[in-house]
């Protein structure tokens, strides 16, 4: 019976460090107030677009650029409304978080031509924002985004952990709070 018992506690311990590897989503749930109640967890990390968009420069860039990082990935419009709202809110969380453990990427998607996305920069101050155009869509519609914004967390292996649909203050306590929770609890790059 000891052996039985052994063997069964030895074909757990991959399953126990793989949940160990993963965000503790019930502390991180319990985080949640204000608008962070719309941001959603997911069961399982799930795989992003490999599509690829492009910088203010023109060149390519790839979400697995931003691998070892933890990343608010924002999907955006200049000619969306509630997307000018929350903009000036995270180009200050990542000139507050931002460095070698979190990044604010910020996609602009669809009709946006790069003119406006910088007059918009420059008339709200966007300082700390990287200029990231999704022209054809192809990221966001890899990712099943329907509507803007909509801004998902990846993990440092650059899977999405969770999704919030709409605008957020992300300057919140309970923002920041579950973001440094997330660098905290996944601070050794994968």
């Amino acid at each position: 019976m000891k052996t039985l018992l052994a063997a069964a506690c030895l074909a757990l311990l991959p399953m126990t460090a793989a949940v160990a590897d993963s965000p503790d989503t019930a502390a991180l749930e319990a985080l949640r107030e204000g608008d962070m109640k719309k941001l959603v967890f997911h069961p399982a990390p799930q795989d992003v677009s490999s599509k690829a968009f492009v910088d203010d420069t023109g060149a390519e860039r790839y979400l697995s650029d931003f691998r070892g990082k933890i990343v608010v990935l924002n999907f955006w419009a200049t000619w969306c409304a509630p997307c000018r709202k929350e903009m000036p809110g995270l180009d200050r969380l990542q000139g507050e978080l931002g460095g070698d453990d979190f990044q604010v990427v910020t996609l602009a998607t669809g009709r946006n031509s790069p003119t406006a996305i910088r007059r918009f920069f420059t008339d709200e101050n966007i300082a700390h924002l990287p200029q990231f155009n999704d022209r054809g869509q192809t990221v966001a519609r890899d990712m099943g985004v329907l509507g803007l914004p909509v801004t998902a967390i990846l993990n440092r292996d650059g899977q999405e952990i969770a999704r919030l649909r709409g605008d957020a203050d992300w300057e919140s306590h309970s923002a920041k709070a579950i973001l440094l929770t997330l660098i905290d609890q996944d601070r050794t790059p994968h």
